[in-house]
C-alpha cells in the first residue's frame, strides 16, 4: 500500500480525498494556485506544493509541475478527483511512464472511453444499448440534414469530444439540423480543438440515469447500482439520488450487466461512470463513460455501505476487490444536492467574495462508511472566512441525506437545507429547497427537461411557495417576544419606564417593491423555561418551542409537535429593525410592532429606490474582460456593451435600450462588484 499520495485537485474533492488517506494512515500531498494560497485542501494536507497562477491553465492543468511536485514529496500515486487532469489520458500515462501510480483507469481505458464517436462503436461491439444514430464525422450542414431525416426528427447533434454541454443541439426540423450542425461545429472547435460531429436520435422524456462500476487489476469487474441525474439545469446536474424511482430491478439488472460488459471490453481499473439515457418506457440506450470519480458518487457510498475512494486507492495499488456482485448491498436512499455559489434570483450567475457565515447543518456520516446510520453528510472544500474565487467552478458543497427510503431523504434534505447557513455569497438553497417540494419531484414523475419545463422564465422568488406563509409571520412574532422578554430583564432600567413585553403585535411583512401586509397577531402562554409560546394569526395558532439561542441564525423548534429547521436574523444591511425569517426556501422581511407603533408606521413615507436606468451595473462579482462602447458612440437596445468572466463562465452584457454611451466607468481588467457601475448613459 501507498504510504503518501498526492492529489492534483482542488476543493471539496480535494479534502474528500484526504479524508479517506486519513483514515488509512496514508500521508497527502496537496498543490494549490496563487487563489488557493488559503484553501482548506491545504489546510488539511500534510503537504503542499505552489504549482502557479490562479487561472487553472497556469496551474491545476500543468501536468508537469504536478509530477515535480510528486517528485519533490516522494508521492508514490496521485489522485486526479475529477475536472482537470482526472480524464487526460496523457497525464495517466506520464504517471505511468514516470512509475508514479495514477489512482484511476489505465491510459488505454481512458483513451478508449474519450472520444465519443468510438466508445459508441466500442459499447455497441462490446453488445452495449446504443443510440439509432450516425457515429462517424459528419462533413457539413447538408449531409446533418441528409442523416437526420434518415433517423427520424428530433435529433441531437454532439460534439465527439464535448462535455459539460458544450457543442450540444437538438434539431426538430431540416432548418434547426442545418443551424444547430454550424453552432456545434464551431463551439466544439473553440471549447476543444476538435471540430468532429456526429448525430443520434434524440429519446423523448428522457431520464439520465447512470450506472457506477468497479474494476481491478485482475479482471474482476461490478456494478453498485444506479445513480438518477434527471435533474438538471443546461446539462448541469442539480440533484441526484440513488437508487432511481424510475426503473424496475429488471432494468436495474440490465443496465448494470451491459456496464460491466462495457467496462470489460476495455480492461477498465478503478471506479468509472457508465451514463445511460432512458425512455418513458425504460428503453435505455449508452450515452458516455466517465472515467473518473463522479461528482455524486456519495449518494452511491451511503446505499452501499462502501468507500469509492479507498476502493480507487486499493485497485491502483494492485489489490483486487473486496467484494463480488452479490455482495453489493442497496440500503435505504439518498440524495445529493450540489450547493453553488450562485443567485438563483439573478439568472443563477456566480457570486464570489468571502464567506462572512459557513455553517453547515450537523453531519453524522463518514465518507463512505454509513453502518447502518441514516443521517446527513456535507462534503465541501471551504470554511467560514474563506475567500471563494472567480477562477473556478461555482460548487462550494455538496449535502448528502441519506434515508430509510425516499419520502424520508427528501424531508431529510428539506430540513438540512434548511440549516446550511451561508452568508457573504449568494447560494443556490432557495433553488434546490423549491425543487424539492415541488410535487412532480416528490412523485418521481420528471425527467432532463424537469426545470426547463417548470422554469422557463428563471427563478424568481414567487416561484418559493411556502405550504403555510402565516407560519414564518407566527414565527417573527414568536421570537420578537422572545428578544422582548430577554429585554425586560435588563437591570438598571429606569422605573416605570421599563421595557414592556405585551401580548398584541402586529407583524409587518415589506415586499420588495415597498409594499407592506399588516398581520394581528398575539403571543400568549409564553414559558421562560421551555421557550414556548402561542402565536394566534389569522384565525390559526401556532405553538411554538424553541431552546435556541438568541443570537444564533440557525433555530430549531417545534411547531404544534412538528419538529422545524429556520433562519433567522435580526438586521438586514438596509433595515436594522428587521426580522429575516427564512423557512422551506421561502423567505419574509418583517418588522414586529405595538398596535400603536403600526397605526404609527403606516403614516412613514415612501422612499422610492433611486433611477439607475442610466446606469449599466455589473450583475456579479467577476472579471471585465471586454467593453465593446466608447463614450459618445450611439448603442441600440440588444447591443452587445460588455464581457464579464467568473467561475469559468463568460457573461454577455447587452444594451436594455437605445442610448448612448456618457462615461466608461470601470476599465478593461477591472475586478467588479456586484452592482458597480460599468456605464453610464446620457
Amino acid at each position: 500500500m501507498f504510504t503518501k499520495i498526492l492529489i492534483a485537485n482542488r476543493g471539496e474533492i480535494a479534502c474528500r480525498v484526504i479524508a479517506t488517506a486519513k483514515k488509512m494512515g496514508i500521508a497527502t500531498v496537496a498543490v494549490y494556485s496563487d487563489a488557493d494560497a488559503s484553501a482548506r485542501h491545504v489546510k488539511l494536507a500534510d503537504e503542499a506544493v505552489h504549482i502557479g497562477a490562479a487561472p487553472s491553465r497556469e496551474s491545476y492543468l500543468q501536468a508537469d509541475r504536478i509530477i515535480a511536485a510528486a517528485r519533490q514529496t516522494g508521492a508514490q500515486a496521485i489522485h486526479p478527483g475529477y475536472g482537470f487532469l482526472s480524464e487526460n489520458e496523457a497525464f495517466a500515462r506520464r504517471c505511468e511512464e514516470e512509475g508514479i501510480a495514477f489512482i484511476g483507469p489505465k491510459a488505454h481505458s481512458i483513451a478508449a472511453m474519450g472520444d465519443k464517436i468510438a466508445s459508441k462503436k466500442l459499447a455497441g461491439e462490446a453488445g452495449v444499448s446504443t443510440i439509432p444514430g450516425y457515429n462517424d464525422a459528419i462533413a457539413g450542414p447538408d449531409q446533418a440534414v441528409e442523416i437526420a431525416r434518415s433517423i427520424g426528427y428530433p435529433v441531437m447533434i454532439k460534439a465527439s469530444a464535448g462535455g459539460g454541454g458544450k457543442g450540444l443541439r437538438v434539431a426538430f426540423n431540416d432548418k434547426e439540423a442545418h443551424e444547430g450542425f454550424a453552432s456545434c461545429q464551431s463551439e466544439a472547435r473553440n471549447s476543444f480543438g476538435d471540430d468532429r460531429i456526429f448525430i443520434e436520435k434524440f429519446v423523448q422524456e428522457p431520464r439520465h440515469i447512470e450506472i457506477q462500476v468497479l474494476g481491478d487489476a485482475h479482471g474482476n469487474v461490478i456494478y453498485l447500482n444506479e445513480r438518477e441525474c434527471s435533474i438538471q439545469r443546461r446539462h448541469q446536474k442539480v440533484i441526484e439520488e440513488a437508487p432511481s424511482p424510475f426503473i424496475s430491478d429488471a432494468t436495474r439488472k440490465a443496465m448494470g450487466e451491459q456496464a460491466v460488459q462495457l467496462a470489460k471490453a476495455v480492461k477498465y481499473q478503478s471506479a468509472g461512470t457508465v451514463e445511460f439515457v432512458v425512455g418513458k418506457d425504460q428503453d435505455f440506450y449508452f450515452l458516455e463513460m466517465n472515467t473518473r470519480l463522479q461528482v455524486e458518487h456519495p449518494v452511491t457510498e451511503c446505499i452501499t455501505g462502501l468507500d469509492l475512494v479507498e476502493l480507487m486507492i486499493r485497485v491502483a495499488a494492485g489489490e483486487k476487490l473486496p467484494l463480488a456482485q452479490q455482495d453489493v448491498k442497496r440500503d435505504g436512499w439518498a440524495i445529493e444536492c450540489r450547493i453553488n455559489a450562485e443567485d438563483p434570483f439573478r439568472n443563477f450567475l456566480p457570486s464570489t467574495g468571502r464567506l462572512v457565515r459557513f455553517a453547515p447543518p450537523e453531519q453524522n456520516l463518514f465518507q463512505g462508511e454509513t453502518d447502518g446510520r441514516y443521517g446527513v453528510r456535507v462534503d465541501t472544500g471551504v470554511y467560514e472566512g474563506g475567500e471563494i474565487p472567480m477562477f473556478y467552478d461555482s460548487m462550494i458543497a455538496k449535502l448528502i441525506v441519506h434515508g430509510t427510503d425516499r419520502d424520508d431523504a427528501i424531508q431529510k434534505m428539506r430540513a438540512a437545507l434548511n440549516g446550511f447557513v451561508i452568508r457573504g455569497i449568494s447560494s443556490n438553497i432557495p433553488f434546490q429547497a423549491a425543487l424539492l417540494a415541488h410535487p412532480d419531484f416528490v412523485s418521481g414523475n420528471f425527467n432532463t427537461g424537469f426545470i426547463a419545463e417548470h422554469y422557463p422564465h428563471g427563478f424568481a422568488s414567487e416561484d418559493v411557495q411556502h405550504d403555510d406563509p402565516q407560519f414564518l409571520v407566527a414565527l417573527a412574532a414568536y421570537m420578537h417576544r422572545r428578544y422582548r422578554a430577554r429585554a425586560s430583564g435588563i437591570s438598571g432600567q429606569l422605573a416605570g419606564h421599563g421595557v414592556q413585553v405585551g401580548e398584541a403585535f402586529v407583524v409587518v411583512t415589506l415586499g420588495q417593491g415597498g409594499e407592506q401586509q399588516y398581520h394581528n397577531v398575539e403571543v400568549t402562554d409564553y414559558e421562560s423555561q421551555s421557550g414556548a409560546s402561542t402565536v394566534q394569526v389569522g384565525g390559526k395558532s401556532y405553538r411554538i418551542t424553541s431552546s435556541a439561542h438568541l443570537g444564533s441564525i440557525c433555530v430549531l423548534g417545534a411547531c404544534n409537535g412538528q419538529g422545524f429547521t429556520a433562519q433567522i436574523e435580526r438586521g438586514t444591511p438596509k433595515n436594522p429593525l428587521v426580522l429575516r425569517i427564512s423557512h422551506n426556501g421561502a423567505q419574509i422581511d418583517a418588522i414586529v410592532l405595538t398596535p400603536r407603533r403600526a397605526e404609527l408606521f403606516k403614516l412613514m413615507p415612501y422612499k422610492a429606490p433611486p433611477d439607475l436606468s442610466r446606469f449599466l451595473l455589473s450583475p456579479m462579482p467577476g472579471l471585465l474582460v471586454d467593453v465593446a462602447v466608447q463614450p459618445g458612440q450611439k448603442v441600440q437596445a440588444g447591443e452587445r456593451l460588455a464581457v464579464i468572466e467568473a467561475m469559468k463562465m463568460e457573461n454577455v452584457l447587452f444594451a436594455a435600450q437605445d442610448g448612448v454611451v456618457a462615461k466608461v466607468a470601470a476599465d478593461k481588467g477591472a475586478s467588479l462588484s456586484v452592482d458597480q457601475v460599468i456605464l453610464e448613459f446620457e
